[in-house]
């Protein structure tokens, strides 16, 4: 079973940066594409940022320029870097995982931004 530990939050203030880490059991190059999504408070679970193939990227607009997904194959480890963060980026941020139909996922780490 693979599994997916992620690390990094916290409280930061507004402005403040905040790197996240998903630690995977497996070499993440097995995966088709990795993840991260967040659900805030009495929201529903969004996209944040997916890298797939030869580090396709893809943001949606509410933090397209502030934040930016990586990886280190040889840690087997995904990355989120947070920056400008804003009381609405409080979430608690997920890591997936996709190896054909199936995905995979963290238990989550919680990010508050105070303003």
């Amino acid at each position: 079973q693979v599994q997916l530990v992620e690390s990094g939050g916290g409280l930061v203030h507004t402005g403040g940066t905040l790197t996240l880490s998903c630690a995977a059991s497996e070499s993440i190059s097995s995966f088709n594409a990795m993840g991260w999504y967040r659900r805030g408070p009495g929201k529903q679970r969004e996209l944040v940022a997916t890298l797939a193939g030869a580090n396709f990227t893809n943001y949606p607009e509410s933090v397209k320029d502030r934040f930016t997904i990586s990886r280190d194959n040889a840690k087997n480890t995904v990355y989120l870097q947070m920056n400008s963060l804003k009381p609405e980026d409080t979430a608690v941020y997920y890591c997936r995982a996709d190896r054909g139909w199936r995905n995979y996922w963290g238990q989550g780490t919680q990010v508050t931004v105070s303003s």
